[in-house]
C-alpha cells in the first residue's frame, strides 16, 4: 500500500471559538430540560468549521453528524457496511463493483442519478489534497445507466463498501461543485436535513428536507452554535440554552444531571507519538526509556475522570474484534536508564507538544512531563490551538506529541489509520515513522479480502508499529455526550460519524 499525498487530520478539534457563545448558566447538575422553539434542535458542537463544510476537509463529519448528506454507503453498528444511496451493490471481480442506485432527490430538487455519483466521486478524486479516505487508491465511476454505477479500482480493494461510507465521499449535486474547487453542501444533500444558512464559524441552521427518501424526520430543523470550549458547552446544556452537546470534558461530566449524561465507548485512542525521523528519538533506546516512563493507567482517574480505560494498544473496547486477536509485542529495543538517558540527551530539550481543542489533552501533557522527568529527560511544553501547530508537526519539529486519534474513522476499516498513519508514506505520519517490516505487515492486512484473516492481520501489523515505540498508548477515551431530558432518539456512535437522525427529536 503506497500513500503519497498528504492530508489533515481526522476528526480534531479545530479552531477555538470564545466561550460565551451560550449563556453560561448555573455551575450546578441542571436537567437541561429541552426548550427549543417548535421543537428544533439545539446542538452545540466542537468543532467549529474551517473549509465552510466541505465535505474534503476535517468538516465532513459534521454532514454525517446532522443527516445532511450520505454516501452510496452506510456503516452500522457492528462496523459493517449497509445500503444508503445504493439499495444493493456485488462484486464482479477483484477491482470492479456494480452499484444500483435507489430512487432519491437532492435537496436543491434535482433527481439522483448514476452521473450524479459520477460526477461525485470524480470530483472527490481530483481534489486537492484528496481525501484521505481515497489517499491509497485509484478509483473511476461510470455510469452504466440511469440507476447503475461500476466503480473500478486500480488494484483489489477489499473494503470498498466500507469506504464508499466515508463523510468525505458523500454524494451532492452538481450545484455543490463550483469550477474553482470548492464544494458546498448548502442546499446540494440528500439527508433528511438541509443547511439553509452557515454563519462562518460559529453557527448553522439546518431545516427538515420534506423530500427525504428515507422518510420525513420527526424534529423540524436543527440549529447549531459551535463551542470550542468544553466547559460552556455544558454550562448552555446546564442552562437550557442548548439540547445536545458534544463531546463534554471529563471534569465537567460528574457535576451534570445523571440523566443528562450519556457515555459510549469510543475508538479514540490517546497516545504519546515519538518523532522517530528526526531530533532524539531517532534513536531506539530514548524511545524505549519514554515508553518504559509513561503510565497511561496513571490518567484514567486523574485526568479523565474515570472515562477512559488503561490503552492495551492501538484498538481498544470499542473496536470488540481486536482483544482476541492481540498478537505479544517482541523485538523491542532496551530501554536506556535514567543515568543513560541524561547523558545521550545533554543539552538537549525534549519538545512536548499537544492542543488546547481537546480539554483533557494539556492535563495529560502535564503528568506526562513529570513521568518523562523522572526518567532523565528535560522537558518543554507547547501547547497552542492546533491549527496552529499542524504544519509543525508533520514537518517533524517536535520530539513528542499528546495525541488523540480516532482509529476507525475513514473506512471504519483499521487498516486505513493504520496506513495514514505508520506507513513510510503515510499521509499522517507524524512520527515519521520508515520501517520496511510495519509497511510489509500493513500492506498484508491491506490485501487480506477474508474479514476474520484481515482482523488477524491487523493486530499483527498493530504489534510491528508498537515494536517501534514510535507510539506509546496511554488510554483508549469514553467519549460523554450531553442530552437535555426530552429529548429522544441522538445516536452515541463510537465512530464519531453519527449524532442525528430522523427518529431525533424533543419528546
Amino acid at each position: 500500500m503506497r500513500i503519497t499525498s498528504r492530508g489533515l487530520i481526522a476528526a480534531l478539534a479545530l479552531t477555538p471559538l470564545l466561550a460565551g457563545c451560550f449563556a453560561p448558566g448555573d455551575s450546578g447538575g441542571g436537567t437541561g430540560a429541552a426548550a427549543g422553539s417548535g421543537g428544533r434542535l439545539r446542538v452545540a458542537l466542537a468543532v467549529p468549521p474551517v473549509q465552510a463544510l466541505s465535505p474534503y476537509s476535517n468538516d465532513a463529519t459534521v454532514l454525517s453528524k446532522l443527516s445532511v448528506a450520505e454516501g452510496l454507503t452506510a456503516l452500522d453498528r457492528n462496523g459493517t457496511a449497509k445500503p444508503a444511496l445504493a439499495k444493493s451493490w456485488k462484486q464482479d471481480d477483484d477491482t470492479t463493483w456494480t452499484f444500483e442506485l435507489r430512487k432519491a432527490e437532492f435537496q436543491d430538487g434535482t433527481e439522483l442519478t448514476a452521473q450524479s455519483v459520477v460526477n461525485a466521486l470524480d470530483h472527490a478524486s481530483a481534489a486537492k489534497p484528496k481525501p484521505r479516505v481515497l489517499s491509497d487508491v485509484a478509483l473511476t465511476a461510470k455510469a452504466d445507466d440511469a440507476d447503475t454505477v461500476t466503480l473500478t479500482t486500480k488494484s483489489p480493494d477489499p473494503v470498498l463498501p466500507l469506504r464508499l461510507a466515508s463523510p468525505a465521499l458523500a454524494i451532492l449535486s452538481a450545484k455543490a461543485y463550483a469550477k474553482d474547487g470548492a464544494v458546498s453542501p448548502v442546499g446540494t444533500g440528500t439527508g433528511p436535513f438541509e443547511i439553509t444558512r452557515l454563519s462562518g464559524k460559529t453557527k448553522a441552521t439546518l431545516d427538515r428536507f420534506d423530500g427525504y427518501w428515507g422518510g420525513k424526520a420527526k424534529a423540524p430543523g436543527i440549529d447549531v452554535s459551535w463551542i470550542a470550549d468544553g466547559t460552556a458547552r455544558a454550562n448552555a446544556l446546564r442552562s437550557g440554552e442548548a439540547d445536545i452537546a458534544e463531546w463534554i470534558p471529563t471534569a465537567q461530566a460528574k457535576l451534570l444531571d445523571k440523566d443528562t449524561r450519556h457515555e459510549v465507548p469510543s475508538v479514540r485512542t490517546d497516545s504519546l507519538i515519538l518523532n522517530t525521523g528526526s531530533g532524539m528519538f531517532t534513536d531506539a533506546g530514548l524511545r524505549a526509556a519514554a515508553r518504559e516512563a509513561v503510565d497511561g493507567s496513571a490518567l484514567v482517574d486523574s485526568v479523565f475522570g474515570g472515562y477512559a480505560d488503561p490503552a492495551q494498544g492501538l484498538f481498544g473496547p470499542a473496536v470488540p474484534w481486536a482483544a482476541g486477536r492481540r498478537v505479544d509485542v517482541t523485538g523491542r529495543a532496551e530501554a536506556d536508564t535514567a543515568a543513560e538517558v541524561k547523558a545521550a540527551t545533554k543539552g538537549r530539550t525534549l519538545r512536548l507538544a499537544t492542543y488546547t481543542n481537546r480539554a483533557e489533552l494539556p492535563e495529560a501533557a502535564t503528568v506526562l512531563q513529570q513521568q518523562l522527568e523522572k526518567a532523565g529527560f528535560t522537558v518543554k511544553q507547547d501547547v497552542r490551538e492546533y491549527t496552529q501547530m499542524e504544519a509543525d508537526l508533520l514537518a517533524g519539529k517536535y520530539d513528542a506529541l499528546v495525541f488523540s486519534r480516532v482509529t476507525l474513522l475513514d473506512t471504519g476499516d483499521a487498516v486505513d489509520y493504520l496506513a495514514s498513519d505508520f506507513t513510510s508514506d503515510g499521509v499522517y505520519n507524524i512520527a515519521g515513522l520508515k520501517d520496511g517490516a510495519v509497511d510489509k505487515a500493513i500492506r498484508a492486512a491491506a490485501a487480506e479480502r477474508d474479514t476474520q484473516r484481515r482482523h488477524e492481520k491487523i493486530m499483527r501489523a498493530e504489534a510491528e508499529i508498537l515494536r517501534t515505540d514510535a507510539v506509546v498508548p496511554l488510554v483508549h477515551e469514553q467519549a460523554v455526550q450531553g442530552i437535555a431530558t426530552g429529548v429522544e432518539g441522538v445516536i452515541l456512535d463510537p465512530r464519531e460519524r453519527s449524532l442525528i437522525d430522523v427518529d431525533t427529536h424533543v419528546g
